[in-house]
């Protein structure tokens, strides 16, 4: 897994350079350093262990995949082509099951389990129904249409105020819309393409505070939260300690909630940058990067 992560981050900083030859707009921040309980766990052997092999036999049970989300996998890419998200699909693994970094990971989450507080679970609980969704946004119609735009702009009423709106920034809004179309695609192009059980599946010591319908890996909600904060901090890059602090409070709510190992954050954090590197290649991305950034200047 640590190779492909490497290879990962170095194809995004390679994309990056080259673009930087053909654009009028400087390349976008480099990836933090990966810190924290991240990078301990990351440093342990993610190598089957034949002791606990029965482990690398457990996936994500079939009985619960998800319609919506095998259906969202196979959907069209707004600014990404079809051959990047492949690429990036194959560029992560998570580790073995029977692993020291896995079995290393579930005690985290076990300890975090202990430790949770009421205040805690009320506010994981609340992140854990941020979500923008494509589809309900195709009808203004649609029962939740008004909720699913405010949640496009959570991170930004974090962190600047309530008038961060979709109405007030609209062509921020359809950049985010876009990236969203596919981040969605790729968190259910990974999950499905590599079935990873999740965490209380393996251990019933986790007592998870929402049963999850699809795969572990890597978490979509870290995904939507990283290549959120790295395109708001582009906009507004005096703010990007501010929008990294929250997207790092989401992740870290995932493993509070024991739905998501460290690695499922920590994977998530790094293809959302590589996402975002080699959109800013595309045209179509500059050309509604520029617009939106118009807005905040």
């Amino acid at each position: 897994m640590f190779k492909k992560l490497i290879s990962l981050l170095f194809f995004g900083a390679f994309a990056l350079g080259l673009f930087a030859q053909q654009s009028p707009i400087s390349t976008i921040h480099s990836i933090e350093p990966v810190k924290n309980h991240y990078k301990t766990l990351q440093n342990l052997s993610s190598l089957p262990n034949e002791a606990f092999a029965i482990n690398d036999t457990l996936a994500f049970p079939p009985s619960m995949y998800n319609s919506y989300a095998l259906a969202m996998s196979q959907s069209i890419p707004y600014y990404l082509t079809q051959s990047q998200f492949d690429f990036l699909k194959k560029s992560v693994a998570f580790p073995a099951n029977s692993s020291e970094q896995t079995r290393a990971e579930i005690d985290f989450l076990y300890d975090l389990q202990k430790k949770r507080t009421p205040k805690q679970v009320e506010r994981v609980m609340q992140l854990a129904k941020i979500g923008y969704w494509p589809v309900t946004d195709v009808l203004p119609s649609h029962p939740n249409y008004e909720k699913n735009l405010t949640h496009l702009f959570f991170e930004c009423q974090e962190v600047i105020g309530d008038h961060c709106t979709a109405t007030n920034y609209p062509h921020t809004a359809k950049l985010l819309k876009g990236i969203m179309t596919d981040m969605r695609k790729m968190e259910f192009s990974v999950k499905y393409h590599l079935l990873r059980a999740r965490p209380y599946e393996l251990d019933k010591r986790l007592k998870p505070l929402q049963v999850m319908g699809s795969p572990s890996f890597a978490s979509g909600h870290t995904l939507w939260a990283y290549i959120q904060a790295y395109t708001f901090s582009e906009l507004m890059p005096n703010k990007r300690t501010d929008f990294l602090a929250i997207a790092y409070e989401l992740g870290l709510s995932r493993e509070i909630m024991a739905v998501h190992y460290p690695s499922d954050e920590e994977t998530a954090r790094q293809l959302a940058h590589s996402m975002l590197a080699l959109m800013w290649q595309t045209e179509k991305f500059q050309n509604d990067f520029q617009k939106a950034q118009a807005e905040w200047k």
